[in-house]
């Protein structure tokens, strides 16, 4: 179940692309409006990921243990 919901968010991200690049060759209109909703929704995750506290790794990458 989980397989196929990552698989059709990797379908609708890689149509986006598609779309993205077909409007700025010229395409219909239709792909100009998916081409604007992908950038758009980019620039909302990018901006999220912006306003996130980053998280401080400790250890040295050993894993931890001490040992």
């Amino acid at each position: 179940m989980i397989g196929a919901v990552l698989i059709g968010i990797l379908a609708l991200v890689v149509g986006g692309c598609v779309c993205v690049v077909w409007a700025d060759r010229g395409g219909p209109r239709w792909t100009r409006v998916v081409a604007g909703a992908t950038i758009g929704a980019g620039r909302v995750v990018r901006r999220y990921q912006k306003s996130r506290p980053r998280q401080v790794e400790s250890g040295g990458g050993d894993g931890g243990d001490g040992s």
